[in-house]
């Protein structure tokens, strides 16, 4: 069972008596108490060749749950892949300044939808300055820091080139260059604060600063980010390699400095370590990922159209296989086994 939830099986009593949980959280502890116990049900198995079979018990199935998801997390990395082109790929980063940061942990079910209506809505008028067509683009949040804090920000994913609908021509943008990310940032920041202002729900601290932060930079091909994007979509923040003592009163975990890319170590009282883990879990049905423009899940026969003025160059792509299903091996006889049924506790 991962190192997380047994810590939190241990101290759950204590947890909940010294801060009050969010509804969120309280779920998400559930959940993952569950998983893969008796609690919550367990799959029947039956070889295919031989007589022997197997119960395993199921898990649970939550997004923050570090031993679950594996297999979503493939999933979606396989049909965004399916979506690549053969062009440039650029990462804009959107980061909330600190100020806002407690804004965000205490109405994330509003602030974070807000955060990815206005950066598309950005990123679009950009295009539409230029006037060359439509952008694609998939974004995600992410809600912490090296150091697991609360860091709310977007990673955007943008291909390098636009698609003109009416001309049904693609047009192939610069390897080195899309926006200007100061004018991103002005414009990022303006933007949210009008957004939470009009919001009936938040207010703005009375200290706002006066630079946010906006990143624009090429990254290649688009493969590589889209694998580091989904490492952090399905399974909770910290993994459990990188819990790396736990004692009585505190645990140890390691982060990889973003300056020095050197490997650093933290030390937490066990209870704030735990806080420090499920402040990021999300509200019930944000959805983290998203996609825009051309890549959105209902404008298939676009991206299609698009693939197909770029066949030559697609090669490389076009062989790409979907995720083959999950398959239980007959330790007896090393025959396939079969789920013959579901037990779910009464």
């Amino acid at each position: 069972m991962s190192a997380f939830i047994e810590l939190l099986r241990a101290n759950q009593d204590a947890l909940r008596q010294q801060y009050n949980l969010n509804n969120d959280m309280r779920r998400a502890i559930a959940a993952m108490l569950r998983c893969q116990t008796q609690q919550q049900g367990s799959s029947k198995w039956q070889c295919r060749h031989c007589p022997h079979q197997e119960v395993t018990p199921l898990s649970c199935g939550h997004r923050f749950c570090p031993q679950c998801q594996q297999r979503t997390a493939s999933n979606w990395l396989w049909r965004q892949q399916s979506k690549l082109l053969p062009t440039t790929y650029f990462m804009v980063t959107f980061t909330l300044p600190y100020e806002l940061r407690p804004l965000a942990a205490s109405h994330p079910r509003h602030l974070y939808p807000l955060m990815f209506k206005v950066s598309a809505q950005i990123l679009k008028d950009f295009a539409a300055k230029q006037n060359k067509g439509e952008l694609g683009f998939t974004s995600v949040l992410h809600t912490h820091s090296r150091q697991r804090n609360l860091h709310p920000h977007l990673h955007i994913l943008v291909a390098g080139g636009r698609y003109d609908a009416s001309k049904k021509q693609w047009y192939k943008g610069k390897k080195d260059y899309l926006f200007n990310a100061f004018a991103l940032a002005n414009v990022w920041r303006a933007r949210m604060l009008e957004a939470i202002n009009q919001h009936p729900s938040l207010s703005l601290p009375n200290h706002i600063p006066a630079k946010w932060i906006a990143d624009c930079r090429a990254v290649g091909e688009g493969l590589p980010t889209l694998k580091y994007l989904s490492r952090y979509l399905y399974r909770g923040v910290l993994p459990d390699k990188d819990i790396i003592k736990i004692t009585k009163d505190n645990v140890t975990f390691r982060y990889r400095d973003g300056q020095t890319k050197h490997w650093k170590q933290r030390t937490l009282p066990t209870l704030k370590f735990l806080m420090l883990m499920l402040q990021h879990v999300l509200p019930k049905g944000l959805q983290r990922a998203r996609d825009y423009g051309f890549l959105r899940g209902n404008a298939k026969g676009l991206l299609h159209q698009i693939q197909c003025l770029l066949l030559p160059l697609l090669q490389l792509l076009l062989g790409i296989e979907p995720p083959s299903k999950p398959e239980r091996t007959c330790p007896c006889c090393q025959y396939s086994m079969r789920c013959i049924g579901i037990l779910r506790p009464r």
